[in-house]
């Protein structure tokens, strides 16, 4: 004999059981998308200080050579120079853009890498002394005057 059972298998999903998978793969993206933002971030910030201390190489060099930071005698100041790329300067680290501030003098110049895309609210600065600062103005990044912030709690 051949018997049928009296309920029928149900396949698939309950609106429930969707619904509740939603729910944990809402919860874990909404945790995991700052942390992620906060990794990409991060690694960006590694090319401003980067750039900044391979140009204030360059401008260390200029000086031992020439006894000045500005152009003289016909040498061209790495502010002023034509990267290998073919363009003026400001030169492009990654996300950041590395400048000088002004114009330098024969004794004194700053540098700045200001950010693009993600990291467009950041500034790191570098003078001849080797004072840095950041300025930051997102991503819970602190501004400071006396040093390069480049992780998040990060004390000046």
């Amino acid at each position: 004999m051949n018997r049928k059972p009296p309920f029928r298998l149900q396949a698939g999903f309950t609106l429930i059981e969707v619904m509740i998978a939603v729910a944990i793969i809402g919860i874990l993206a909404a945790v995991a998308y700052p942390s992620y933002r906060d990794y990409i971030v991060r690694g960006s910030l590694v090319d401003a200080t980067n750039g900044l201390a391979s140009v204030r190489a360059q401008m260390e060099r200029h000086f031992l050579d020439n006894r000045t930071y500005a152009t003289i005698n016909g040498f061209t100041t790495p502010c002023a120079a034509v990267d290998a790329g073919g363009t003026d300067a400001p030169r492009r680290f990654g996300a950041f853009l590395v400048s000088c501030s002004g114009n330098p003098t024969a004794t004194t110049f700053t540098l700045q890498a200001v950010g693009t895309g993600s990291v467009s609210a950041f500034t790191y600065t570098i003078t001849e002394a080797d004072v840095r600062a950041t300025t930051a103005t997102a991503y819970g990044y602190p501004t400071c005057t006396s040093a390069w912030i480049t992780k998040k709690g990060q004390v000046c």
